[in-house]
């Protein structure tokens, strides 16, 4: 193997590895989310919630958010809505606007996520030790330019 086939392959492995580091975090973050009460929470769905965001959104800027179509959001709105995730309300700043909301139980839902991926975290920091983590965040911030991160679940996800 010479010098270019080892750093194409470098490359892939390290790219694997971020991949699979990613997943691993979801995972965790799933099944303890499951624990505390949220089994039908998926990854899609996290990344839905945070597009709604607190003020709430129309199916249209969640749908930019996420990358998809307004008619995609609309469809993972609904199912969020029948999960007790969100809720649709009057806009008030516009009659015409339908705005969509969080619940307490989606509020409820990223407050624990947010809460499991500390503890994820502090895990890799144990496991790890804190610098180098601050280190590996350090040098993920360095090499992700602030554009590039963007909720488009359906990019990151393939759905």
């Amino acid at each position: 193997m010479d010098g270019r086939e080892a750093a194409g392959a470098d490359s892939r492995v390290c790219c694997l590895l971020l991949l699979a580091g990613f997943r691993s975090l979801i995972d965790r973050l799933h099944d303890e989310l499951a624990r505390q009460g949220h089994p039908e929470v998926r990854p899609a769905y996290g990344f839905a919630l945070q597009a709604i965001g607190l003020p709430g959104s129309t199916a249209g800027e969640i749908g930019r958010r996420l990358g998809v179509s307004k008619q995609a959001a609309g469809k993972t709105v609904d199912r969020l809505i029948a999960l007790g995730y969100a809720e649709r309300a009057d806009d008030p700043g516009d009659a015409r606007r339908k705005l969509v909301r969080l619940t307490p139980h989606g509020l409820d839902a990223l407050a624990r996520s947010a809460a499991i991926f500390g503890e994820l975290r502090s895990g890799w920091a144990e496991l790890l030790g804190p610098d180098r983590v601050r280190e590996l965040e350090a040098s993920l911030r360095a090499v992700v330019p602030p554009e590039a991160f963007r909720l488009d679940a359906s990019s990151w996800l393939g759905s």
